[in-house]
């Protein structure tokens, strides 16, 4: 019998991926920074020295197709799980972490949207606790998942925290 994936117990967590908005975006800003660095590396030499250099245009035209596949596995890398005493959050492809974050330990849970975020309609969670190393953040979310998973973290933070 063969399997998608790896198996996942059935009283394992239920993970939820990143939105693909986020993909998006940074995909755009990959695009938009690489493809400047690539119109000048291309441009300055090709008319400072010569049609020859214009060459090296491909030097950063080849690091944006790297990059937007290296974006991609690293999008679908990020997802998190709600369980009955904490947060899961798990990233990485190469360097796998997974952040494990007890409600009763936050202290604090933000939801944060710059200008390109905002663009985008994107917000990201960032929830704070005594020991910083166990500060977590999950970027991209819709504002609305941001605001429910804020509400949520911040009831059971204080349930947990009460010792109810």
């Amino acid at each position: 019998m063969a399997e998608d994936g790896p198996a996942v117990p059935e009283d394992g967590p239920a993970w939820t991926g990143l939105p693909p908005g986020l993909l998006r975006m940074r995909r755009l800003l990959l695009v938009v920074w690489l493809g400047l660095l690539t119109l000048a590396t291309g441009l300055v030499p090709g008319l400072l020295a010569g049609p020859g250099w214009a060459a090296l245009a491909l030097l950063p035209l080849a690091s944006a197709v790297w990059g937007w596949w290296l974006t991609g596995r690293n999008w679908r890398s990020w997802r998190y799980a709600e369980r009955a005493d904490d947060l899961l959050i798990s990233r990485g492809v190469l360097w796998h972490t997974v952040t494990v974050v007890p409600y009763g330990r936050m202290q604090l849970v933000e939801v944060t949207s710059g200008p390109v975020e905002r663009h985008f309609g994107l917000a990201g969670v960032q929830l704070h606790t005594a020991a910083a190393a166990t500060d977590a953040t999950i970027p991209g979310l819709d504002p609305a998942e941001a605001e429910r998973l804020r509400d949520r973290l911040t009831e059971l933070g204080e349930a947990r925290s009460a010792g109810l």
